[in-house]
């Protein structure tokens, strides 16, 4: 029989949490309440990650366990967890929504959290990661974030995306007089965030983000790419400038991500990311570690920065080396300037292929 339902005091609020002994991550065992509990414990830094954003909810509601997996819009058969990018029926009236578009057309109220007991009400609804837009509720077209996400292809690893960014991204954002804030994803990847003035679409963030990576790209092309294609790109470090997209999103920090030992997305200092190892931020450590050390993102909102001089280095691209636009993903419609969203090896009409061949003449 499930335990009895229990309440847990978060801020000014009572929060339920049902059956509070459900074992979430079955190697360590951990349960729903030990989950609960972390995000409270964190709550000041997931809440400076989320607050009054249209945030899309990662659930695992069955917990973590093998051969559990996450529904994918080809095939949701069979899966133990869903992205949630609706507000659920039944939520409390404290918790507050934002109305996004999504590229389709369509629109949905998300879930916006604007207190920490928003946070605990969606992990005992089973959500692990939480994806918040880069956009506030006051303005949901104009992100005020810039997001460089450094994601290790097969043959690399996290000790690769560390080198990546200690190194030439941290450059670049120097010569910008940028200031980024940088976090491990969870898994192999690194993420660094920088604060934006609200001034630009979409498009304009996402050329940017294409920018910095080519200009990283070509200082270290041996270990970086941008290239689009999974195909193209080798045992490299991918930029994913697509992260930058309308409805594309990261995991936040503090989101604890769905492997065995329940690792989570970590904020880190540029010096500690030198010797940080992703194992080493749990939902069991990051507790202890935020009540020492606090949130190293908690300066991240007191400057904006413009987008200018990543805009006037596209321009460059396009002007100088030819270098236009690259694709969306599948789920795009087409969209201005984009190049053909075919993928290479498919692709009949590319010069030096022979039609109906499957190698180059």
């Amino acid at each position: 029989m499930a335990a009895p339902s229990i309440e847990i005091p978060v801020g000014d609020r009572l929060v339920k949490v049902s059956n509070p002994d459900k074992v979430y991550f079955p190697q360590p065992g951990y349960t729903k309440r030990r989950l609960v509990e972390y995000f409270v414990s964190v709550g000041e830094g997931i809440l400076r990650a989320t607050r009054d954003r249209p945030t899309t909810l990662e659930r695992w509601p069955g917990g973590v366990f093998e051969g559990a997996r996450l529904a994918t819009r080809g095939d949701p058969r069979g899966a133990d967890a869903f992205y949630q990018k609706r507000l659920p029926k039944g939520a409390p009236g404290w918790v507050e929504s934002a109305r996004i578009d999504f590229p389709s057309g369509r629109s949905a109220d998300e879930v916006c959290p604007t207190e920490v007991a928003v946070i605990a009400w969606a992990a005992n609804l089973g959500t692990l990661t939480f994806h918040p837009w880069p956009v506030r509720r006051a303005d949901v077209d104009h992100p005020d974030e810039l997001r460089i996400d450094l994601d290790p292809q097969p043959g690399t690893g996290f000790a690769d995306a560390v080198r990546v960014a200690l190194g030439p991204v941290r450059d670049l954002l120097d010569e910008l007089g940028y200031t980024g804030f940088v976090k491990t994803s969870g898994k192999a990847g690194v993420h660094v965030y920088v604060r934006i003035e609200p001034r630009w679409t979409f498009t304009d963030v996402r050329r940017a983000a294409l920018a910095f990576g080519r200009e990283v790209e070509r200082r270290v092309p041996d270990l970086v790419t941008t290239k689009w294609w999974k195909e193209e790109r080798g045992e490299q470090v991918f930029i994913d400038f697509n992260q930058n997209a309308r409805d594309r999103t990261i995991a936040s920090a503090y989101s604890v991500r769905p492997l065995p030992h329940a690792p989570v997305s970590a904020p880190v200092t540029w010096d500690e990311l030198a010797d940080a190892a992703p194992e080493d931020f749990t939902i069991a450590t990051m507790p202890a570690r935020f009540a020492k050390v606090g949130d190293p993102h908690a300066a991240i909102d007191d400057r904006a920065f413009s987008l200018e001089p990543l805009l006037e280095m596209a321009g460059r691209d396009e002007r100088d080396r030819g270098l236009g636009d690259m694709p969306y993903p599948p789920n795009y419609p087409k969209m201005p300037g984009e190049p053909k969203r075919v993928q290479p090896s498919k692709d009949t009409d590319r010069p030096g292929r022979r039609p109906g061949g499957k190698g180059n003449v």
